[in-house]
């Protein structure tokens, strides 16, 4: 079936969201007159949400008596700053303004709360060229469950099996197969080092907003 439409993963995927988190890490580990954090912990832990990336830049486990104050922190500073140094990922804004041009919908479905994504949509100028933002706000289960992608697909009025959903994490290519979509997983996102995103059952892996488009050409030639 022919390829008509495109569903994004936010972060690590459609954006690089990550020196928006480092920034804010840093700043409570300034507030408190710590040491600064490699970046790279930060980055390498970025799919496992704000418990993850404060476990790292505190080197303290979530069931410490002070975790959840910090990780409470940690998101209201982020509602004020999430979209400061966010940017989509090189290449990546000639391959939407593309989708565009050859009027191929494109989406985005996430595991951010709606309260984050969609003001970063909006001040990135994007939210308004998006034909779908399904956010865990939405579904009763969020990714790996199906259930996020088959909203989008309703939502676009079109069958799963014409719609390709990109992503960084084997959770998205887990609710991509269940969803019955085809699956493209990106290694250029937050990947954690142990991780090999060969190993997910994607239909294929890019290395590059660039590789995608070639993706994107070949499916829509029937080549």
């Amino acid at each position: 079936m022919k390829l008509r439409a495109v569903l994004f993963d936010m972060d690590g995927t459609l954006l690089d969201t990550a020196p928006d988190f480092i920034a804010i890490c840093q700043a409570m580990l300034q507030a408190r007159q710590l040491p600064a954090v490699d970046p790279q912990w930060v980055r390498d832990v970025i799919s496992g949400g704000a418990r993850a990336m404060v476990s790292a830049t505190f080197a303290l486990s979530p069931e410490a008596e002070e975790f959840e104050a910090l990780r409470l922190e940690f998101l209201e500073r982020y509602l004020e700053g999430c979209a400061v140094h966010t940017r989509p990922f090189d290449g990546m804004e000639q391959l939407l303004a593309d989708l565009d041009h050859a009027r191929l919908p494109w989406g985005v479905v996430t595991n951010k709360p709606l309260r984050f994504a969609e003001p970063i949509m909006q001040r990135l100028g994007l939210a308004e060229r998006s034909k779908v933002l399904v956010c865990p706000d939405h579904v009763a289960r969020a990714k790996p469950d199906p259930e996020m992608l088959e909203l989008a697909c309703r939502q676009l009025g079109l069958p799963p099996e014409s719609v390709l959903f990109v992503g960084d994490d084997l959770r998205d290519i887990e609710a991509g197969l269940a969803a019955g979509t085809r699956t493209a997983a990106v290694s250029f996102g937050y990947i954690h080092p142990h991780d090999n995103p060969s190993h997910w059952g994607a239909d294929v892996v890019v290395s590059s907003p660039h590789e995608l488009r070639r993706v994107l050409d070949h499916a829509l030639c029937g080549c």
